[in-house]
């Protein structure tokens, strides 16, 4: 089951965190990877790790707020079957504290890039046989989270997208869904907390985890089952939806 053997896949952020996880696991499970990240470098380690495992993986260095980054490399990776837009930035900051030059990074890359993405990648994927894509939301699109107002608004707008997309192209065969994401330990949490809290940061991941209900932070890799489930075969009959992995965070954060 979940197999992605004759699959070529493009995860965007593939070369950490999530989105490594994801590029990992695809090759796996028999796709052909290509991990779009915005240097050689970024992609570099999980690129190594990937082929050491056996997996076929290539990786491309792409900016994708610029769509005409994105197009080129796009159509030098060419006729796609899976797209995960994972690649995304945080911020912390209210609507008041929020600088205009921060918003403005924060939709480029969250929204725009997503969007520049889907734009390249939608004439290809309608020449393949169920063809599948996953956007990257938040936790904090379902819900209010302090100092977020940039990023919330971000994630609200790719779920948005999401629903966009899967009635549009219902009809050609391409599935759209997205994965909301609460708290996962990622080596960017590690430096989030270091920044923020320094001499404090056994305290704050502590306190990070315990915002969770099940106690504990979710991990790379139970992030990236999710996404093999959602772009196998297996879930032919799934579209349309957004996918919270949490730890009752929405449901059961009393």
């Amino acid at each position: 089951m979940f197999s992605l053997q004759n699959k070529k896949a493009v995860v965007t952020g593939g070369g950490s965190g999530i989105g490594k996880a994801i590029a990992a696991l695809f090759a796996k499970q028999g796709a052909e990877v290509h991990i779009v990240e915005l240097t050689e470098e970024s992609a570099k380690a999980a690129v190594e790790e990937i082929k050491e495992n056996g997996g076929k993986v290539f990786s491309h260095a792409c900016n994708v707020a610029n769509q005409q980054e994105v197009l080129a490399t796009f159509e030098k990776i060419g006729n796609i079957n899976i797209l995960v837009n994972n690649a995304g930035i945080a911020h912390v900051g209210n609507v008041e504290t929020t600088p205009e030059a921060d918003f403005d990074r924060i939709m480029n890359v969250n929204v725009k890039g997503v969007y520049n993405c889907l734009h390249a990648a939608i004439p290809q994927l309608r020449n393949s046989e169920g063809s599948v894509i996953v956007n990257m939301a938040s936790i904090a699109a379902w819900v209010g989270i302090p100092d977020r107002f940039a990023y919330s608004t971000a994630k609200g707008a790719v779920m948005a997208m999401t629903l966009s997309v899967a009635k549009d192209y219902m009809a050609e065969n391409i599935r759209c869904n997205s994965i909301s994401p609460a708290r996962v330990h990622t080596p960017f949490v590690d430096g989030f907390i270091s920044k923020n809290y320094p001499g404090k940061e056994a305290e704050m991941f502590d306190k990070l985890s315990k915002s969770q209900p099940i106690g504990r932070m979710g991990k790379p890799d139970e992030v990236a089952a999710l996404a093999l489930f959602l772009c196998s075969d297996e879930a032919g009959f799934i579209t349309g939806c957004d996918y919270p992995i949490d730890g009752g965070f929405i449901k059961l954060n009393n």
